[in-house]
């Protein structure tokens, strides 16, 4: 049944909306011992006013800022929520920073506490809190060991506070007086080259959100009772908005998966409505998939064989008619199969942070999974756009825009957005703000894009990484990217080209076949089979193998799975160079 999102002030008015009407039903999931435990709606209310109440009595003032430092967990949100609530604002990092990253951060927000999950990540905050100006307050969700600390930062125990005495009509009070266009989180962007920047999302941005992906879910799918599983960063704008804050909207169930390596048997288990992914997991499991069907039989092989036919027909508008007895058979075999394995109710995979090789959409679709693209940025709260199956999903589009939400192409193809959604701005950096707002509100998006004849938003590229080579042409170096990491063979790619005769590639082989002796044979077939495909100028000439792959520990990688070109090209620039000169 269709139902509409109320209209609300504030993120954490929404949040008591829902707790009032859930109560003591389960609201947030996560695994001790062994099982999955759940703290109720009405739990989760009282922590958040109790620790909101106890930020206020440290000191904190309206518009203070608290860095929160810890992996998924139901306390994530709980804090996330408390900050708001004391009139604070969240400033989420990643787990994966360095003790140099959390510096910058804190000196940046100029943030007055942070709260940290346990001892490993206090190990690289810590340092960064003792040489900070503002940051006085540190809160341990488990215990943590300070040691010699000066006495002008003090030690909190998350448990203590969160169990502790909560004035609820003081909370209430203060989230009455919280309006849409206050400010509620800066989140850093990982960003592929730079210093991370603040951006300023304020409620009314996130809730923007939430209430066009309720309209997606209400309209096309039904809204009921969902279930998330949550493994993304929840400090990344995509996990916070979508799979934080927008359940809460819905007042749905969060579980949380307990690492990347148990997360197929924690959908399994948990059986989620809805999963918020990036485009490298989906890479990573349609591998998998494809080398278990190496040892599986031959009507196996046949009916995969036939599920990607026929998906491939349904995608572009129609099943053959002589074909739909096997899409019958399909749906009661391959496809119900798969539907189990991510636990039998799943309404959609949603795909962001990244783009998309609409093959591996393709592939999904195919084996009975709706896969629906979205499209957006930090500096957007973060989704600006979604495919959704009542205009037609089309995998090599990222849909129409959410509700309420402007698009327009600008002159030199970039894609521009306006609406609430868009950030007020970058923190303490007017120079990249007015580089990226217009004073009409429009924000520069940075991609290269158009719309196709159903409204639906086509991205080409990220303006920024064009290559473009010595005769001017243009080279979306994504694209092709993509395609050499749909070959088995290939795990990462990168190419490299900008004011040059041709593409060359920096490969990082798969697992499998790195160390073998004709692994760079092997490599050279696979990029030989993609050139056969694109055109001369994106045609991949020559390339090198990686020392190793790109992970976010030696940051060639960010959070969100994007290679950082910057980092990479100053690591094998020199010898990239080289291979124009062979």
């Amino acid at each position: 049944m269709a139902r509409q999102l109320e209209h609300f002030d504030n993120l954490v008015q929404m949040f008591f909306a829902r707790a009032d009407e859930r109560g003591d039903t389960p609201f947030l999931w996560a695994k001790v011992d062994k099982k999955w435990q759940s703290t109720s709606w009405t739990d989760a209310r009282r922590k958040v006013v109790a620790l909101a109440t106890a930020l206020r009595e440290m000191g904190l003032e309206p518009g203070d800022r608290v860095c929160l430092v810890s992996e998924n967990r139901p306390e994530w949100l709980i804090s996330d929520l408390a900050i708001m609530a004391a009139g604070c604002v969240t400033v989420p990092t990643y787990t994966t920073n360095t003790t140099r990253d959390h510096a910058h951060v804190l000196g940046n927000s100029g943030a007055r506490a942070v709260i940290v999950s346990n001892q490993k990540l206090a190990a690289t905050l810590v340092p960064a809190v003792l040489t900070s100006a503002d940051c006085h307050h540190v809160i341990g969700i488990s215990d943590i060991r300070m040691g010699q600390s000066p006495d002008w930062v003090k030690c909190h125990s998350w448990t203590k506070l969160a169990d502790g005495y909560g004035d609820l009509s003081a909370v209430e009070d203060r989230v009455a007086q919280m309006k849409r266009a206050d400010l509620a989180c800066i989140i850093y962007t990982s960003g592929t080259g730079g210093a991370p920047r603040g951006v300023m999302q304020h409620h009314g941005a996130l809730l923007h959100n939430v209430a066009g992906a309720a309209d997606i879910i209400s309209t096309d799918f039904g809204w009921g009772d969902e279930v998330f599983l949550s493994f993304l960063p929840a400090s990344h704008a995509l996990e916070h908005t979508g799979g934080q804050l927008f359940p809460i909207g819905l007042g749905a169930q969060i579980y949380y998966a307990e690492s990347l390596e148990k997360l197929a048997s924690n959908i399994e288990e948990t059986r989620p409505t809805i999963m918020i992914v990036v485009p490298r997991l989906f890479e990573m499991l349609r591998t998998r998939i494809l080398k278990s069907l190496e040892g599986s039989g031959n009507v196996g092989k046949y009916l995969f064989r036939r599920a990607m036919a026929i998906g491939g027909e349904r995608s572009r508008g129609r099943i053959r008619p002589w074909n739909l007895p096997m899409n019958a058979i399909l749906e009661h075999t391959v496809r119900k199969k798969v539907r189990a394995k991510v636990g039998g109710r799943t309404k959609a995979w949603v795909s962001g942070g990244a783009p998309l090789n609409p093959e591996v959409g393709l592939f999904f679709e195919s084996l009975g999974i709706t896969f629906l693209q979205g499209y957006g940025q930090t500096e957007a709260a973060p989704v600006i756009s979604a495919n959704r199956p009542r205009t037609g999903i089309k995998l090599e589009t990222v849909g129409p825009p959410l509700k309420d939400t402007e698009v327009r192409i600008a002159a030199d193809g970039e894609i521009m957005v306006r609406g609430e959604l868009v950030m007020h701005g970058y923190w303490r950096n007017e120079e990249e703000t007015r580089r990226v707002l217009s004073d009409d509100g429009w924000l520069a998006t940075g991609d290269i894009g158009h719309f196709d004849d159903k409204g639906r938003i086509v991205i080409t590229d990220r303006k920024k990484d064009i290559i473009v080579n010595d005769k001017g042409d243009n080279v979306a170096p994504q694209r092709i990217e993509g395609m050499l990491t749909l070959q088995p063979e290939i795990a990462q790619a990168m190419v490299y080209g900008d004011r040059r005769p041709h593409l060359v590639g920096l490969l990082v082989p798969d697992p499998e076949i790195a160390g073998k002796p004709d692994v760079r044979e092997r490599l050279s077939a696979a990029v030989d089979r993609v050139n056969r495909d694109i055109s001369v100028i994106e045609k991949v000439r020559r390339f090198m193998i990686a020392d190793e792959p790109f992970t976010v520990e030696n940051e060639q990688l960010t959070p969100s799975m994007k290679i950082r070109r910057h980092v990479i090209g100053g690591v094998y620039g020199e010898r990239l160079d080289g291979l124009f000169g062979r």
